[in-house]
């Protein structure tokens, strides 16, 4: 029980580290909504079983997007924590085509647990470009972005949780229909 509180004290976290941070997506939503959405899809997968791996899913875009430490997080959250969280997060020193190079080279290399995170960031980024796509992306770049999520997703392999591979199927069906509808 005493670790399920520290998954709501990772929740109070990340909604002050990400509180000015917004989805790209049209609907502006605050981030904090996909963090729990991410983090919710950790908590199924694993049967509730994980929750360093649930609190990895509520941190997953702090040292990314916000700066926060890897010293910090493994401080509040523990070493496993700060383990997954560094296992996911991009080099944002890189150029954006190589981070996303990088993430389809570097799937197959992840542990098994971040395999998993990074399918359950990337359902829940290709629901946000289904139902909310940033403005200023065309159809051609939406498209762009589901294929490239699927090259990711296809580099962690079939040994992730089957039920969220198929929950990231839908997703990206959905995705693509909805750009190529507004063709």
């Amino acid at each position: 029980m005493k670790e399920w509180v520290k998954v709501l004290k990772a929740a109070d976290a990340a909604a002050h580290w990400h509180v000015n941070q917004r989805r790209k997506g049209v609907g502006q939503e605050p981030y904090i909504n996909h963090l729990i959405e991410v983090a919710s899809f950790i908590a199924e997968a694993t049967e509730r079983k994980d929750p360093h791996l649930v609190i990895a899913a509520l941190l997953h875009d702090a040292i990314e997007d916000q700066k926060i430490p890897r010293e910090l997080i493994a401080e509040q959250f523990g070493e496993d924590v700060a383990s997954l969280v560094v296992e996911v997060t991009d080099d944002k020193s890189l150029p954006k085509a190589e981070r996303k190079r990088l993430q389809v080279v570097t799937a197959p290399k992840k542990s098994p647990r971040a395999k998993l995170l990074k399918l359950a960031d990337k359902v829940s980024n290709l629901k946000s470009v289904e139902i909310s796509p940033p403005s200023h992306w065309p159809i051609q770049r939406r498209l762009e972005y589901i294929a490239w999520a699927k090259a990711v997703v296809a580099g962690l392999g079939d040994d992730v949780d089957a039920s969220l591979q198929e929950q990231f199927a839908r997703a990206a069906d959905r995705a693509e229909f909805a750009a190529r509808s507004r063709e």
